[in-house]
């Protein structure tokens, strides 16, 4: 990503100037590429972009990414994030030992083990420590 930021500052649009992506942390810069990039329609593919984001970034590429539909945009994106994957009005497909599926948000697996680790740190952290 810093290549890129690095090209983009050396070859400047003077009619949509993009921000100073290196003076912002990883999270922020990406986030702003999302916000200043994905301006249209079009097909947008995406892995696990909330890797380097923050609960409340990852709520606003939600809104990013309700903005490109809006424009009549499509995205497939990969991810293990749960508040991602409950962005209104997706169509999520689970990939497992079963291969691949349709699911309600509510169903998926990682939703399911995101709300019993929350519930309960413990059950999961006692299995890590050392004996």
């Amino acid at each position: 990503m810093h290549g890129w930021y690095s090209y983009i500052e050396q070859h400047p649009n003077p009619r949509n100037p993009d921000p100073s992506f290196h003076e912002l942390s990883h999270g922020e810069s990406f986030l702003a590429v999302l916000e200043t990039r994905f301006r249209s329609g079009g097909l947008y593919v995406l892995d696990e972009p909330e890797a380097a984001l923050s609960f409340q970034s990852t709520l606003a590429l939600i809104g990013v990414l309700q903005r490109v539909a809006a424009q009549g945009g499509q995205v497939l994106c990969a991810t293990h994030s749960p508040v991602l994957a409950a962005l209104p009005g997706a169509r999520i497909l689970e990939v497992g030992e079963w291969g691949l599926r349709d699911v309600e948000w509510e169903d998926l697996e990682l939703v399911w083990h995101w709300r019993h680790f929350l519930e309960a740190p413990q059950a999961y952290l006692r299995h890590l420590a050392d004996d």
